[in-house]
């Protein structure tokens, strides 16, 4: 179920992120025609450049995740920002995600007030605890990445490690839960592929910390 609900993911994340990437090339492409500047050529040069750069920056970073595509779609904004710095990208990671697990305690909240089926409420109220639980791990991490120091660097990083697994488990443990209900459910469908793209970023923020934790500071 994972791996089919992944791969369906990760073809959808590779199609956005190579649009995203597209789009942004043709409109400064666009701009660079239009403008009147007799040193058009250079400039068009420098923005591929610039481009080049910070798209190099993004898919190095996004090498070592699982969810390469989705990483690259998510994190491209950072990108000016991050560059080469693997702290930067992993909090990156972490606000992404935290975003992202926001957006689905709403749904939750949402969807558990019209529920009609008594597992499908039941299996939403779990859900959306476990959801509390995951955001609070998240953004105790986020907090420790904006406040690293060398000196407790081996500590912060074990229990950033232990924070963000705890957090993959509790959206992986909702998604086990809608395993009882209907799963011809158009929410529980709808629910258990956001989870699915939440656990997903929640691994891509992971694998960045285990990143900054070889590089160090």
């Amino acid at each position: 179920m994972t791996s089919s609900s992944s791969s369906s993911s990760s073809s959808s994340s590779s199609s956005s992120s190579s649009s995203s990437i597209t789009f942004t090339l043709l409109l400064l492409s666009l701009l660079l025609a239009l403008s009147p500047n007799p040193s058009l050529a250079s400039r068009r040069n420098n923005t591929d450049d610039i481009i080049t750069r910070y798209s190099s920056y993004v898919r190095n970073a996004c090498s070592v995740t699982q969810y390469q595509q989705l990483c690259v779609r998510t994190l491209w904004p950072f990108a000016i920002v991050a560059r080469n710095n693997s702290s930067k990208w992993a909090r990156a990671g972490v606000a992404v995600t935290i975003t992202d697990t926001k957006k689905i305690l709403r749904l939750l909240l949402k969807t558990q007030r019209s529920a009609v089926g008594k597992r499908e409420r039941i299996a939403l109220s779990d859900c959306r605890e476990l959801f509390v639980d995951s955001l609070d791990n998240l953004y105790k991490s986020l907090a420790v990445l904006r406040k690293l120091d060398p000196d407790l660097f081996l500590q912060q990083m074990s229990d950033l490690a232990t924070w963000l697994s705890a957090a993959l488990t509790d959206e992986d443990t909702c998604l086990d839960g809608f395993e009882e209900t209907s799963s011809s459910s158009r929410t529980v469908r709808m629910i258990r592929r956001k989870v699915t793209k939440c656990m997903q970023l929640c691994s891509n923020a992971l694998a960045l910390l285990n990143k900054l934790a070889y590089d160090g500071l």
